[in-house]
């Protein structure tokens, strides 16, 4: 998204080259044109791709996508990669952590030193790096996260063609882990039915490839026994695929409450949040910084991580009321 929108505005004003993060556990087959790869799993491949990078008269800056979780095997290697780089860096901070160990602090400020600017999505995320970390304000670019600009359809003729006629859809979306605590809607849903017997809760998407690969389907299981357990099999349904982007943004189009679950209070963002915001979704969620920003003022629903009652009360709020629900999507 971020190479398509860059290539939209600009045009030919610049080219854009992809390094593809991969380890021993998951490589992927790649649509687009992959320049690079890097498999973190692999000792001295970041010092390889700095020398490849260096030589290449073309780069003339190179943009780190980072999160914690990609380099943590190798995170000297990772800082000497920065290092070892002579291009000007820009470093896209995708999760910000609070109240750092001493590890951690000198860990952070010793890669935003190598970089010419730092990207966060949040003000949160901002405060939390010059606050807790010690960084420099006039270093840092707030750039909010993106999302596709999305001509809307009839909601009730996307539901005829999803065979959701009639239904009061509920939806959440993305690569299924335990982080997103989808269980706490299905745990609110037995309320939820009680007084919206035609609702749908829609779990959309496949399972994370990394989960896959470590535990297979064991999450998806627990929520299908849980659903069979409560009774629900009529008000659930798992939609198991890689979307396309069409079809997603239909599904979205037609939800009438979107539901974000994530029990993470340090996930500084999420994309799966902006794109239901962008098709104009009334959304409950929990308070992860992203959503106390965007939903302030009464523009969302905000409720405690794990609170399933709390969350059945403010859904059957929304259901209840067509207007409420326009008045926050």
């Amino acid at each position: 998204d971020l190479i398509g929108a860059l290539n939209n505005k600009f045009f030919d004003s610049f080219k854009l080259s992809i390094c593809a993060l991969e380890s021993d556990n998951e490589k992927h087959e790649y649509n687009e044109e992959i320049k690079y790869k890097l498999n973190t799993d692999v000792t001295g491949a970041f010092a390889k791709l700095a020398k490849e990078i260096n030589e290449d008269t073309d780069i003339s800056m190179v943009m780190v996508q980072h999160e914690f979780g990609f380099y943590a095997k190798r995170e000297f290697e990772f800082q000497q990669f920065l290092v070892a780089l002579d291009k000007p860096i820009i470093l896209g901070f995708h999760t910000v952590l609070p109240n750092p160990n001493v590890s951690l602090r000198f860990n952070v400020n010793k890669i935003a030193a190598e970089s010419s600017s730092i990207v966060v999505m949040t003000k949160s995320s901002m405060k939390i790096l010059v606050e807790d970390y010690g960084i420099t304000e006039e270093k840092i670019t707030i750039i909010p996260h993106g999302t596709h600009l999305v001509e809307h359809q009839n909601k009730d003729l996307l539901k005829q063609k999803y065979n959701l006629e009639g239904k009061k859809v509920l939806s959440t979306f993305g690569l299924l882990s335990s982080g997103k605590n989808i269980e706490t809607t299905i745990d609110a849903l037995p309320k939820i039915v009680k007084q919206n017997k035609n609702v749908m809760f829609l779990i959309i998407g496949k399972t994370h490839p990394s989960v896959y690969n470590q535990e297979g389907e064991k999450y998806r299981n627990m929520l299908k026994e849980k659903v069979e357990h409560l009774s629900l099999n009529e008000n659930v349904r798992f939609v198991n695929y890689f979307l396309p982007l069409k079809d997603l943004l239909e599904y979205l189009q037609l939800t009438d409450v979107y539901v974000f679950t994530s029990k993470d209070p340090n996930q500084a963002v999420s994309g799966t949040f902006s794109y239901a915001l962008s098709c104009g979704c009334p959304i409950v969620s929990t308070p992860i910084p992203h959503a106390m920003e965007v939903l302030k003022d009464g523009a969302g629903v905000i409720f405690d991580f794990g609170d399933s009652k709390k969350l059945a009360l403010e859904i059957n709020k929304l259901l209840k009321s067509n207007s409420l629900r326009k008045n926050i999507s």
